[in-house]
């Protein structure tokens, strides 16, 4: 599932692997709210099973499903979360911690330049490119 995502998009097998041992599996309810607008961001989810809407300032903007993910710049970047995000069905996701991901990318500096690298291809450049 990682392999998917385009966080990890330039990691190798091996790499994957080690990402993917730092992930829980979760089975949530209906109605769980994930991340909270404007709350502290502690961990990434994927969404193996079911759905979740996402909510900014009231409104629904987006509604995810399996291989959706979401939480990522909580890993990298100490900022509040961006949206709320309740489970609209029971979902199977898979959550990897903020302590976790930094223990993996300071143990294993070549994924870190390949996130960073597509955290970077990612961003929109800013007005002083």
């Amino acid at each position: 599932m990682f392999a998917k995502l385009p966080l990890f998009a330039g990691c190798s097998k091996s790499e994957l692997k080690k990402v993917a041992a730092i992930a829980d599996e979760l089975d949530l309810r209906q109605g769980k709210e994930l991340t909270k607008q404007g709350g502290t961001g502690r961990e990434f989810f994927v969404l193996l099973e079911g759905s979740a809407d996402v909510v900014r300032d009231g409104k629904r903007i987006r509604t995810l499903g399996a291989g959706d993910f979401f939480g990522e710049l909580a890993l990298l970047c100490d900022r509040p979360r961006s949206a709320t995000v309740t489970t609209t069905s029971p979902v199977q996701a898979l959550i990897v911690t903020a302590t976790n991901f930094k223990r993996l990318l300071r143990e294993n500096p070549a994924i870190s330049m390949k996130i960073l690298e597509a955290v970077a291809e990612r961003s929109p450049p800013s007005s002083s490119d």
